[in-house]
């Protein structure tokens, strides 16, 4: 599990990130980058990170499950996961 701040951190990026978007985008459209610079470094969408909705790991992360490979693993071992069954051959 990861520690609660590394998801709170990363929770207050996401709402900086909406707040700004449309300023961004307006501010890239007009191609004024000074005025891109003077928004918070935390309003690019390139800060935020990966992380597993269910343990918080943000390594080894499934984009198409939201989940890590551990977790993964783990709930689809458990059938939690519809659509996902053990491969055999």
């Amino acid at each position: 599990m990861a520690k609660a701040s590394w998801i709170a951190r990363n929770e207050r990026k996401k709402r900086t990130v909406a707040k700004y978007s449309d300023l961004r985008h307006k501010l890239k459209a007009e191609k004024d980058y000074i005025g891109l610079t003077m928004l918070p470094r935390d309003a690019s969408p390139t800060r935020l990170v990966n992380r597993c909705e269910y343990s918080g790991r943000r390594r080894a992360f499934l984009r198409r499950f939201r989940l890590s490979r551990i977790s993964f693993r783990e709930l689809a071992s458990h059938g939690m996961i519809p659509g996902v069954t053990k491969s055999s051959w």
